[in-house]
């Protein structure tokens, strides 16, 4: 490799490295203790140590080449080499492209500055095809250099960068480097002869997290495969986790949610992956999740600053947040004042003459915001005014529209303008008006207590906009988050919760988008639109507005347009009871696109098959619970217990357990706080009922106790009529228990937990988001291993290693060949043995590392074969349970078994003649020969070809589940167990003499070598007269010559002659007539030579077998 040429005092580098080679420009060096006997005594061992801890390159590249010049004692680096010819390589090119060249030149200095040309101008254009693209891309070579020496990955894995720490091997540091790749954590560290070498995928990772004790200060713990490593001694500890915790959470996704990663263009290509885009992501992640922004904004730019806050009269402190289409600010103490400003409200950006360095932008409604103290505020101005102008731009039709009043615009009129096209095209069909105001219309002239309360909340928050501005550009203050503790007044409940979850920017952005789906969606009818129509009248059923046709109509349409747009949720119990109570305040248009933000933004992954996102929020839940009541933890033995109680918490937003008068005041502050409003409610809830939890004997008491506090919760300011009501409905048993109030209760939550940040929750939910995915993947596993253990004679801890190569030999595909045609990637929803299936070609690696029968010739055939065998219903792919069961019969079969595999093997449908396009390779397949003839299939006739797909899919094609088909197909599995060796057809001479060449193959190598070969000859002689008689019984005209008196001849055929014969007489089987073995014949023939029983029963070492299997399986795959 070419270096940058830099300074190398010789002097003090004599006793580190030997010289090879000099002339009067160049001298090659090699490093002392490289390839000497011993490692070169102590001095080797030392100067390896100091490589490894200094970070030198010499640890990886011991050869170098210095430039001289007469009569100095500076040298220049120039270039380095793994190896000699590495090297060689390098000081040839010298010698033939730059040694004439120098003569020309009169001095020195001339010389060196083309030398150093030169070089420079050979690392460029080496950087045009590097992945080195990094802050110091020099020092990045070389440490991508040091990662590919040590560790050996495949050329396609991308380095993202490397830190110098310390591992603990017991109580011990060990100095070191820890390289971060796309798909590792690789470690790498070598003192006085000691060499750690440390692979961990960061897909098996299922605990990262930053700890501290006594002897180690502050570290950063991983968890993997029930291994600890810690990593200690960083420089920036906390860069380093991030960027850790980014690359595990990406591989997580890359491998268990692949449509978002499909979907997503830097995940998609992980060459494109480097440490300054993984820290962006992870700013930007956070960016949106603060501000309630769609999925696609990214953050741009961050600018130190100060904002003032006319109704307070001072200069908030704080950063504005520029991204795409918002400019948003947050003060220092988050919940001082935020400002979200999105640019299609810009009407103008201006800048200050003075001294203050101000930034003034104006929007609609007559506002402006004034942000100060903003460095190159000029430049900022002029990128702002380009960026408004593409956004009017982008948003012209519908800002045109909107009236500005001289004080504040109300949101929803904004929105009423960009939705007219929706509202005009669906006026038949679509809400224009919450359900709430249809059926609970205010009573103006009846004025009670309640009543008079909930104007004074209206007249409350009235007085705050005034303050404060009124629409999506409202100043958000700590007056804000109490007066939504307090509850937000139903007239004005719609509206907030648009505004506070962002739904009002993603309703804004896609005018008309909702009418088209509800047109699109209507009539469809699938798995979704069957659960949801299941559930429509078991929604809030107490309620007028869906005891009615319209309720129920406005629900079965959000419900069924947010499948349409999302069928990768589709829809999930728990989403009807969410989406009726915001049917209640929100018009239907509204209620989508608070159902969007809810599903897609605020709580992602929860609505899905495996409910991820509530378990691992329930996760962060337990967390919470062991900081701030330990003492509740320690009273009970399983922590998930809180798990099993609180899920319905998390997934309706306690709309299931409270009276829906209490649960809307929860849906306040959830979208005002995101999810932390629920944690801090939940533990508030536990804080409550701590002493009655503590006196519970078991858990159902515990429940008992807490459903019995949900029932007595109320609202005693709600405004809803008492029909509505559920809480006033309670018995006069449960009435004796003291009444709480929702408000006193959240606020009760604020006081005692409000000091929980969103960017530790943020933090919480990546750890624990791979705890829960691993959990997932270790419970499909055991049941993986369960339903094949009955299956074959393997032991569980056999299967449970096979299960982790199997997986890994999957993964390893998915790590570098993303885009292959066949491999399906992890789907959840499918059966537990479906989930993970390999095609051919990783069946051949793995077939090459675990079968006994790997060492013969035709091993690729044998592959082939097998795995053209176990794909019984030709999709190319087979999944554990059918790998499993070859590997038991190899390993664990009787004589019988293994031959009838082996006879399977060589007829129709797994037998297909294999022909070579490249003969000088011998009998290995390519890639694309293996994946060919893996897809060749014995044709079938079209009507038993869909009967077939009908009988293995019994759902396929039909809208509901055939019970009868799956019953048919079960039956079908169970008789197949029940085979007759009589049932198996006849082997022909073609596929009789591969199968005796296979059996040759196998016997190759073996201590009894020549013994089965005679064993071998003289059973196919005794077939081959078998089938000679056979044919005279039956054709006594028939001709008695050919290939049986070649056999026969000298009585017996010696070791190879039977093969040698078929290979060269071809022609004579063409002449005679088509003779055929069945499996008894060959299997009665077998029997009578012991040799060839013993051969095949003779017991095999799995267990080493695995042990190098897993050693072996990645470095299979190392670089050429």
């Amino acid at each position: 490799m070419w270096l940058k040429p830099e300074e190398v005092l010789l002097k003090n580098a004599l006793k580190l490295w030997l010289m090879e080679r000099s002339n009067d420009y160049f001298v090659l060096q090699r490093r002392r203790g490289y390839r000497e006997e011993g490692g070169g005594g102590l001095t080797g061992l030392l100067v390896g140590t100091l490589d490894s801890v200094l970070d030198s390159t010499a640890k990886v590249a011991p050869f170098r080449i210095l430039h001289q010049t007469p009569d100095s004692q500076v040298y220049l680096s120039i270039a380095c080499g793994a190896n000699r010819e590495e090297i060689t390589k390098h000081w040839e090119w010298l010698e033939q492209n730059i040694m004439k060249t120098l003569s020309v030149f009169d001095s020195n200095e001339d010389i060196t500055n083309f030398v150093q040309g030169k070089i420079r101008g050979l690392i460029a254009e080496e950087g045009k095809h590097s992945f080195a693209k990094e802050d110091d891309p020099e020092k990045f070579r070389e440490a991508l250099l040091k990662f590919e020496k040590c560790f050996g990955l495949p050329e396609q894995e991308k380095l993202v960068t490397y830190y110098s720490c310390s591992y603990w091997k017991g109580r011990v540091p060990c100095q070191g480097w820890l390289y971060l790749s796309t798909n590792f954590l690789s470690f790498y560290s070598f003192l006085l002869g000691s060499e750690i070498k440390l692979i961990i995928s960061w897909d098996a990772v299922s605990k990262l997290e930053k700890t501290s004790n006594v002897i180690l200060t502050e570290s950063i713990h991983v968890c993997s495969q029930g291994e600890n490593h810690y990593f200690s001694m960083f420089l920036h500890i906390n860069q380093t986790y991030l960027l850790m915790e980014q690359l595990a959470n990406y591989a997580i996704k890359r491998i268990f949610d692949k449509e978002t990663f499909d979907n997503d263009p830097i995940l998609d290509d992980p060459l494109q992956i480097t440490k300054r885009g993984l820290e962006n992501r992870a700013h930007s992640e956070q960016f949106n999740a603060f501000f309630r922004l769609p999925k696609e904004e990214t953050l741009k730019e961050v600018h130190e600053c100060f904002l003032w806050v006319p109704f307070s009269h001072f200069n908030a402190h704080g950063k504005m947040c520029i991204s795409e289409n918002y400019i948003c600010f947050a003060s220092q103490d988050g919940n001082l004042c935020s400002v979200i400003i999105p640019l299609r409200e810009v009407l103008a950006i201006d800048k200050t003459n003075d001294s203050s360095k101000s930034v003034i932008i104006s929007i609609k409604g007559k506002t402006a915001f004034r942000f100060s103290e903003v460095k190159e505020f000029e430049q900022l101005v002029a990128k702002l005014r380009l960026k408004c102008g593409a956004a009017s731009t982008q948003y012209h039709d519908i800002s045109t529209e909107v009236p500005i009043s001289s004080e504040s615009v109300d949101p929803s009129d904004d929105i009423e303008v960009q939705s007219l096209i929706c509202q005009k095209e669906c006026s038949k069909t679509v809400n224009t008006e919450a359900l709430m105001t249809v059926f609970h219309p205010q009573d103006l002239e009846t004025l009670n207590s309640k009543t008079l309360k909930e104007k004074m909340k209206e007249q409350s928050w009235n007085i705050l906009f005034t303050e404060c501005g009124r629409g999506v550009s409202m100043f958000r203050t700590k007056k804000t988050q109490d007066l939504v503790v307090r509850g937000i007044p139903e007239t004005l409940r719609g509206e907030l919760w648009m505004l506070f979850s962002g739904a009002v920017n993603d309703m804004a952005a896609n005018p008309g988008y909702y009418a088209e789906v509800v047109e699109q969606s209507l009539g469809t009818c699938n798995l979704a639109t069957e659960e949801i129509e299941r559930d429509l009248r078991r929604s809030l059923p107490e309620h007028p507005a869906f005891q009615s046709d319209t309720g129920i109509s406005a629900l079965r349409r959000v419900l069924t347009a947010y499948a349409f747009r999302n069928p990768k949720i589709g829809y999930c119990q728990a989403m009807n009871i969410l989406t009726s109570v915001l049917l209640l305040y929100a018009k239907e248009e509204e209620a989508f696109w608070l159902l969007v933000a809810v599903c897609e933004r605020m709580l992602p992954d929860y609505f899905n098959r495996r409910i991820i996102g509530a378990l691992v929020d329930q996760a962060v839940f337990e967390e919470l619970i062991r900081d701030h009541l330990p003492q509740l933890t320690e009273h009970m033995t399983d922590m998930t217990f809180f798990s099993s109680v609180s899920l319905s918490w998390f997934l309706t937003l306690f709309i299931s357990v409270l009276p829906i008068e209490s649960a809307v005041n929860v849906v306040d502050c959830f979208f005002y706080d995101g999810i932390k409003a629920i944690l801090q409610l939940g533990l508030a809830i536990l804080d409550y009922n701590l002493d009655k939890l503590l006196a519970c004997k078991d858990d159902a008491e515990a429940v008992t106790a807490l459903n019995r506090f949900f029932d007595n919760v109320t609202n005693k300011d709600s405004p809803l009529p008492s029909s509505v009501q559920q809480g006033s409905n309670v018995s006069d048993e449960k009435s004796s228990h003291i009444r709480v109030d929702i408000t006193d209760l959240i606020r009760e939550s604020n006081e005692k937990y409000g000091n929980i940040r969103c960017e530790d929750i943020y933090s919480m939910r990546c750890r624990n988001r791979l705890y829960v995915i691993q959990t997932l993947e270790e419970t499909t596993k055991q049941n993986v291993l369960r339903v094949v253990s009955q299956d074959v004679k393997l032991s569980l801890h056999e299967l449970d290693e096979l299960y982790v190569i199997f997986k890994r030999e999957l993964f390893f595909s998915y790590y570098w060949c993303l885009r292959a045609p066949v491999l399906k990637h992890h789907d959840p929803s499918l059966p537990y043995l479906e989930q993970y299936q390999i095609d051919c070609q990783q069946f051949r690696v793995l077939y090459h590392l675990l079968s006994p029968w790997a060492h013969s010739a035709n091993r690729d055939s044998l592959a082939l074969w097998t795995f053209r065998l176990l794909d019984e219903n030709s999709d190319c792919l087979i999944n554990f349970k059918e790998f499993s069961s070859a590997i038991d019969i190899m390993y664990n079969g009787s004589f019988t078994e293994k031959l009838k595999v082996l006879f399977k093997l060589h007829i129709p449908p797994a037998y297909t003649e294999v022909k070579y396009k490249d003969p000088s390779k011998g009998d290995e397949l390519s890639k694309e020969e293996l994946l060919y003839f893996s897809q060749l299939h014995v044709s079938k006739p079209a009507k038993e070809k869909e009967a077939e797909s009908a009988k293995n899919s019994p759902e396929k094609g039909k809208e509901k589940v055939d019970i009868q088909a799956y019953l048919s197909q079960w039956q079908d599995e169970l008789l197949k167990k029940e085979e007759n060796i009589k049932d198996l057809p006849r082997m022909n001479q073609s596929q009789f003499i591969q199968f005796s060449k296979t059996l040759y193959n196998l016997f190759h190598g073996d201590p009894e070598e020549e013994l089965l070969y005679q064993a071998i000859a003289v059973v196919t002689s005794l077939l081959l007269r078998m089938e000679e008689v056979g044919r005279k019984l039956h054709n006594p005209a028939s001709s008695t010559k050919g290939l049986s008196g070649a056999v026969c001849a000298s009585g017996g055929p010696s070791e190879g002659q039977t093969e040698s014969h078929l290979e060269k007489d071809p022609s004579s089987l063409r002449e005679e007539p088509q003779w055929s073995f069945a499996f008894e014949q060959i299997l009665a023939s077998l029997l009578n030579e012991p040799a060839l029983v013993k051969f095949f029963e003779k017991p095999i070492d799995l267990k080493a077998k695995l042990e190098n299997a897993k050693t072996s399986q990645l470095s299979s795959r190392t670089r050429k």
